[in-house]
């Protein structure tokens, strides 16, 4: 397998646990079986997202953050016209703040249920805020479609939840 494959793989999985988690989290309404497929998709999702990482500075930026840094700003640049690498910290925050989550959840899906509603739409947003772009700015091709059809899923759910009108699963 290719450094580049590689790179892609990762990311995607990454992607694809964080949506279908979040998807399967918000319609659980604390069902402990869905909640503990969603904690885990999440964990898989946090993971992919490390080997997604540690991938791209092995093979695209060989261990150097000022080349992941200079590429940040040269892929800013191109799209918002500002030659700007900052968003490699936003990167390092996301990780790290999804290392958090995943061990807050595995600590109990009572405790993570319970948490501050505040805390989690700031989180949510924040991560979803960054997925959105990644895959929809600065993305191209079926990625960003499939992100698309993906954020306008979650705003079905999340609208069908704020009217009181939740899709329902069976449970079985």
């Amino acid at each position: 397998m290719t450094g580049e494959l590689l790179i892609k793989i990762t990311v995607w999985i990454s992607l694809a646990g964080y949506a279908i988690a979040l998807i399967i989290f918000l319609q659980s309404k604390g069902r402990l079986k869905w909640d503990a497929f969603a904690r885990l998709l999440w964990t898989t999702g946090c993971i992919a997202m490390l080997a997604h990482a540690v991938s791209a500075f092995h093979f695209h930026h060989h261990w150097s953050h000022t080349a992941a840094f200079n590429e940040t700003a040269r892929q800013t640049a191109k799209v918002y016209g500002l030659n700007w690498g900052g968003g490699i910290f936003i990167n390092y925050i996301l990780i790290i703040g999804w290392i958090l989550d995943v061990i807050w959840w595995w600590r109990g899906l009572t405790i993570y249920r319970n948490r501050s509603k505040i805390f989690s739409i700031a989180w949510h947003v924040f991560l979803f805020f960054i997925f959105f772009n990644a895959t929809v700015v600065f993305e191209d091709g079926i990625l960003r479609w499939l992100w698309i059809v993906f954020s306008l899923a979650l705003l079905f759910i999340l609208f069908q939840k704020s009217s009181g009108r939740s899709i329902t699963f069976n449970e079985s």
